[in-house]
């Protein structure tokens, strides 16, 4: 081989690690802004900015989610974007993020832009909220709660016994739980049924 064919050699891999290594800072940089973006709009801060956003996180304060005696407490994004501890969780969660646009599209537009627009489109966005959390077992729920961890000692015994054939039915927390943190619009989905029995 040439002392040309040699140069020319190592021109070609210094380019090609010069590549790569540009491709690799280029990426970290790229994902490590998207990942900031993402976690900077997971705030509550963030979500209330759209002031009709202020109706749901209102009713929020107002549950033991947001205030107890343990001190814990949960923001919009905990229930709202699935945290993402696994990388399907994270496509799951950039997924989410894209889905929230219509939050911003409905703002930008006025569809919901007042009290009473709000409400007249709760439980459709209610549907929609219950319907994904169903379809993930509410796993934002059990990024909290679990049933092996529950203490039955410190349930109320009507609790006990719809936990207990919630697990053996394999039922997921939101089929229960529905207006756990908002304003309960269920009845309306489920044609009044539960307003008459009770």
């Amino acid at each position: 081989m040439s002392e040309n064919e040699k140069n020319e050699k190592h021109k070609g891999a210094r380019a090609m690690l010069r590549t790569l290594v540009i491709g690799i800072i280029g990426g970290i940089a790229i994902w490590g802004g998207l990942n900031t973006a993402m976690e900077w709009t997971n705030r509550s801060e963030f979500c209330i900015s759209c002031h009709e956003m202020t109706i749901p996180y209102e009713e929020l304060k107002k549950t033991v989610h947001y205030k107890n005696r343990s001190g814990t407490t949960v923001q919009c994004a905990d229930c709202h974007v699935a945290s993402s501890k696994t990388p399907t969780d994270y496509m799951f969660k950039s997924f989410q993020k894209l889905m929230a646009a219509r939050d911003v599209v409905g703002h930008i537009l006025g569809t919901i832009d007042t009290p009473e627009k709000y409400e007249a489109y709760r439980l459709t966005m209610a549907k929609r909220v219950w319907e994904r959390m169903e379809a993930r077992d509410s796993k934002e729920c059990r990024n909290c709660h679990d049933f092996k961890t529950m203490d039955p000692e410190k349930q109320k015994d009507r609790s006990v016994v719809k936990h207990e054939g919630a697990m053996e039915d394999g039922k997921t927390c939101i089929e229960c739980h529905k207006g756990i943190a908002h304003k309960p619009v269920h009845q309306q989905a489920e044609g009044g049924a539960a307003a008459k029995e009770g």
